[in-house]
């Protein structure tokens, strides 16, 4: 056994942790400042410019509410009639005279209160809306977020390893350049080939985080450059879900979800569509009132003014292609709306069942690493190493065992990840509508 090669080892393990330690300790401050999961997703909900965009729009709505209940606009006229047209001379002729009328149009039966209800109920689903926003923000960073940290984190695990291949690329060298070292030239070969292959590794996942923190900037901007904080968060279930829960089971705990809530809303809408539509059977009335002013006759004595009033209406009894036609339409549409909310509920139940069997499935694997792979993988590591050193082992044998090792963390690291990514799909999944915004039209 050659004492150089031994020594380098030895000192190469007892050195690397630190040497881990010690840069850990000089950028404490600098990951403290590191961007973390929460801070992500509030500057991602905070900067979001659509939930701006549906705050203009229920504004919009709720004034175009009030427009909607307000009667038309009187209309005036003013009308000089029956000049005589050899002179026009006012005081000519008794019929001449000069009027101002006012008009004022009722629309057809509820259509004003109809109207502003149907507004109301579009307005009311925008705070669902947004509620369904800021879940699938949250839900959507989180995954974005977690493909960064995935990248640095094995990039880490990879740089701590790769001294302790560098220290076995030096062994391998100066036990083969001497006379009596028992390493091969293919021993030296190989330890050269796998700390390439690491070089390459940490080239490809150096590109996944880049792009990951370019996704990231979409939503959180220039912090997403910063790097991540080297904490894993640890997000819970918002409710826990089983994967032997019925049907119905299920349906209850998406049957709250705002996306659901807002298409009730649009469905309310429908509905007041249809009645509003029923309302064209009704007719739409008209008041006219009119004075009109005549001057004295040639003689000199007065005439009298002259009041009009009358009432207009009209007459829907050709129903056949316009009234019943417009009922038959804006049924039609609230049934499209109900179709479309219940494939919404299938596809939430059919996601839910399929992220709840997925989760299941990872609890194992992740408890089957922790409790057995990754100390074994630990141990045949620093066995095939020690073997090796006491020259009772091949070098090959340790190399394999320590790029083993270093994939059960990596996969370990990605359980852990897609876990919580898992979850992140699942709470949103499970996103409720607030009380507030689920209240009823006659309470605004």
């Amino acid at each position: 056994m050659n004492l150089s090669r031994v020594t380098s080892l030895v000192l190469g393990l007892i050195m690397l942790p630190l040497l881990v330690t010690g840069s850990t300790c000089v950028n404490a401050q600098t990951i403290q400042e590191r961007l973390t999961l929460k801070e992500a997703v509030d500057i991602a909900i905070a900067a979001d410019p659509w939930l701006a965009g549906s705050r203009y729009t229920q504004s919009a709505l709720t004034d175009e509410a009030t427009a909607a209940a307000t009667l038309p606009d009187p209309r005036m006229s003013l009308m000089a009639s029956n000049f005589p047209v050899d002179s026009l001379d006012i005081d000519q002729e008794a019929m001449t005279q000069l009027s101002v009328g006012v008009s004022q149009m009722f629309p057809r039966g509820d259509s004003l209160a109809l109207a502003r209800r149907q507004k109301l109920q579009l307005a009311l689903q925008h705070p669902l809306l947004r509620q369904d926003r800021r879940a699938k923000v949250t839900a959507t960073v989180a995954q974005i977020w977690l493909d960064a940290y995935i990248a640095q984190e094995s990039i880490q695990l990879i740089e701590e390893d790769r001294a302790l291949f560098e220290y076995l690329v030096d062994a391998a060298e100066a036990s083969y350049s001497t006379a009596t070292g028992r390493a091969r030239q293919q021993d030296v070969i190989r330890a050269q080939l796998e700390l390439t292959r690491l070089e390459d590794r940490l080239t490809a996942l150096r590109q996944r985080q880049e792009t990951a923190q370019m996704r990231l900037s979409e939503w959180v901007g220039p912090p997403a450059g910063n790097g991540l904080a080297r904490v894993m968060p640890t997000e819970s279930l918002a409710v826990p879900v089983s994967t032997s829960a019925s049907e119905q089971e299920r349906y209850v705990w998406v049957s709250n979800h705002p996306t659901l809530m807002a298409l009730d809303r649009r469905i309310e809408a429908m509905e007041t569509d249809v009645d509003l539509a029923r309302q064209k059977y009704k007719p739409e009335w008209g008041l006219t009132a009119q004075y009109g002013y005549r001057d004295r006759d040639p003689m000199g004595r007065d005439r009298a003014d002259l009041f009009s009033v009358g009432v207009t209406f009209d007459l829907p009894i050709f129903t056949t292609n316009r009234q019943d036609k417009a009922v038959s339409a804006a049924i039609s549409h609230a049934e499209s709306i109900r179709t479309e909310k219940q494939l919404l509920i299938r596809r939430l139940i059919a996601e839910l069942e399929t992220a709840s069997v997925h989760l299941g499935r990872l609890d194992e694997r992740h408890a089957l690493y922790v409790d057995q792979l990754l100390p074994k993988m630990a141990e045949l590591a620093e066995a095939s190493l020690t073997a090796y050193n006491s020259d009772d082992g091949d070098f090959a044998e340790a190399v394999r065992a320590r790029i083993a090792e270093l994939n059960a963390k990596i996969e370990a690291l990605a359980i852990s990840v897609e876990r919580q990514k898992t979850i992140a799909q699942i709470n949103y999944l499970l996103a409720q509508a607030s009380p507030d915004s689920t209240r009823p039209v006659e309470d605004f």
